[in-house]
């Protein structure tokens, strides 16, 4: 049976359904206390005055199943570019194209803005994310390496900078 959906922009009320989503992901990845972020910041951050993130949800009937949240960059090759942060479906609703509106509707958001690139990072065991991006048309770079500094580690740089 085919699972009726919808994708559409994010609102502020849908936030404490997104960082559900966000919460399952972080689980997903191994990594279940790493999310720090609040509703209220997801609320700050997308629906200020200056909002950072663009976010497209997916809903089946008012239950919201699936996200894809992203922010604009800047590319010195490039110019304007769009980073894709999380594309989320809960796990009871992956298999029924639901990941795959969320990731077109985030595309087409990104070709009406016109950048350049858009971009996002894949875990190396996560295969199945893998091989639908590379159905999907994207390249998936072996020689390039994600690097961070957390909170912790900019405290720090900064710490010793001053000194």
């Amino acid at each position: 049976m085919k699972t009726s959906f919808s994708i559409r922009k994010a609102e502020a009320t849908d936030m404490s359904s997104v960082l559900n989503l966000i919460q399952e992901l972080a689980t997903f990845e191994k990594e279940p206390d790493a999310v720090i972020v609040t509703e209220q910041d997801l609320i700050q951050h997308g629906f200020g005055q200056d909002s950072l993130f663009t976010c497209f949800v997916a809903e089946v009937g008012h239950q919201i199943v699936g996200m894809a949240l992203g922010y604009p960059r800047y590319s010195t090759w490039k110019g304007p570019t769009l980073h894709l942060e999380d594309l989320i479906v809960t796990n009871s609703f992956k298999g029924k194209g639901i990941g795959r509106a969320l990731f077109s509707a985030f595309i087409a958001f990104g070709h009406e803005q016109g950048v350049k690139r858009i971009e996002w990072a894949v875990l190396d065991w996560n295969t199945s994310a893998i091989d639908f991006y590379t159905r999907n048309g994207a390249l998936v770079f072996d020689d390039w390496q994600v690097v961070q500094m957390d909170e912790k580690a900019i405290h720090q740089f900064i710490s010793k900078s001053q000194n």
